[in-house]
């Protein structure tokens, strides 16, 4: 019988997280104020805690991952890796193709990853409630299961599209004990100025992160903090015990190397989760194409500059060095509601401008299309997000065909679609419409840049 999964034993975890900011070939430009100056660990204190803070930070290749987040990510990890053989069957290609099924965790995605290790540390640091934001509500979903693991309250500002569209992962959150609200809101100065000017606005994820941070830092007590799934660098360490498992299960499958690598990446956790020990092979000489995909109607990697930008709305943060729409941007309410932040992760935007990252971006039409073809070969029915992935995997798998190359393609299948059904059906009764950014839109969004610092 032809092996179709590995699955490794617990006493196979990695111990320790792996960071990237080790070995990128240029050191990663800080975070700064607005007036270009370096942020100091003591600005972020009253938004994130200082161990989690000294995570941000670190320049160490390797961080231990303490035992009892161990504990707590031994109930779903290490997650499978599966070889999709229908789907290489079904394609006739001789590329061979592995997935890592992150849609296992109880919250059903990878988010639960760094979810618990931030409760986690909160904790330690002695705080009593997490603020945070959610786009598609897989985010959100995820803090609200840790954060109840580990005792803690959990605040969420969901998008409000997407509470709109997706109603059942509000309802997932309720049912881990959080407290959930779309955004904008009346709760917070930052959403009734926004309510103000825009009533009927749909939402962004920079509006939710305002009103998350504004909610953690104006707490009167000061045991609340602000908790985000994505960008930041303490979060993408988090994730990448993805990649370090995959590694050590493609050696159970006789892989010697791995010719490419590709996620989807809205703020980059997902994709750096089982890419970023990856890209510390192709720095040590590997041949891989290393591949983020994201929507053409949120171009962020694709057509964005490199710049200095906040990450939210409100520009309650740091300036970050990253590929980014502008912080003012609204984007449209596609049903990838994970991939619609105007930014993308500064680690991420670093293997970019240094050639170690080739970004794509697909149209929502043909992620469906690759959706409804994986779940019909691999049976497995795939989030939103994922489906952007599987669009690139497909491509890669054809051009092997087409070219008679053996090819190891390798790619994070980062959530399930069971939340996400309307979009199906949305997508089946021919209501989902494609969108190219305009330009002319893309240049209005650009133009809060203006006088801001510019990345050297």
């Amino acid at each position: 019988m032809d092996r179709i999964k590995i699955s490794l034993d617990e006493k196979d975890l990695p111990r320790r997280w792996y960071n990237l900011a080790a070995d990128l070939p240029s050191p990663p430009l800080p975070p700064v104020t607005p007036d270009g100056k370096p942020i100091t660990p003591d600005m972020l204190a009253p938004v994130f805690p200082m161990n989690l803070i000294e995570q941000e930070v670190c320049a160490r290749r390797w961080v231990d991952i303490p035992d009892e987040i161990l504990q707590i990510l031994a109930m779903w990890r290490p997650s499978p890796l599966y070889r999709a053989r229908c789907l290489e069957k079904h394609l006739k290609t001789p590329a061979r193709i592995y997935y890592k099924h992150e849609g296992l965790s109880p919250p059903g995605s990878h988010k639960p990853n760094t979810a618990v290790a931030q409760a986690w540390y909160n904790k330690q640091f002695g705080i009593k409630r997490l603020c945070t934001e959610t786009g598609a509500g897989q985010w959100g979903s995820a803090l609200a299961f840790a954060c109840r693991l580990l005792g803690l309250e959990c605040k969420v500002f969901m998008v409000r599209i997407s509470f709109d569209q997706k109603p059942f992962r509000r309802l997932m959150m309720e049912t881990w004990g959080a407290a959930c609200t779309p955004s904008p809101s009346p709760e917070t100065q930052a959403g009734r100025a926004i309510l103000e000017k825009m009533p009927d606005t749909p939402g962004s994820l920079g509006i939710a992160i305002s009103e998350a941070i504004e909610a953690a830092v104006t707490d009167p007590t000061g045991k609340s903090r602000y908790s985000l799934g994505s960008v930041l660098n303490h979060v993408l360490l988090h994730q990448t015990v993805i990649g370090l498992e995959a590694k050590k299960q493609l050696k159970k499958f006789g892989e010697k190397k791995v010719d490419a690598v590709i996620a989807c990446a809205g703020g980059g956790s997902n994709f750096a989760g089982i890419a970023l020990p990856f890209v510390a092979d192709k720095i040590a000489g590997a041949q891989i194409d290393i591949i983020p995909v994201e929507p053409e109607s949120c171009p962020t990697m694709t057509r964005a500059p490199y710049v200095y930008d906040h990450g939210d709305t409100a520009r309650m943060t740091p300036l970050l060095p990253m590929h980014s729409l502008g912080h003012a941007f609204v984007p449209p309410p596609i049903h990838a509601g994970g991939l619609r932040y105007h930014g993308i992760a500064p680690l991420v935007s670093a293997g970019i401008r240094a050639g170690l990252i080739t970004p794509r971006a697909y149209h929502q039409l043909r992620c469906y299309e690759s959706a409804v073809l994986w779940a019909r070969t691999e049976g497995f029915i795939p989030a939103p997000e994922t489906s952007h992935a599987i669009a690139c995997v497909i491509d890669e798998a054809r051009k092997a065909a087409e070219e008679g190359k053996e090819k190891v393609i390798l790619f994070n299948w980062s959530g399930h679609g069971l939340m996400d059904l309307s979009g199906y059906d949305a997508y089946f009764r021919g209501k989902l419409q494609d969108y190219s950014l305009p330009q002319e839109e893309l240049d209005r969004s650009l133009a809060v840049l203006a006088g801001l610092p510019k990345p050297k």
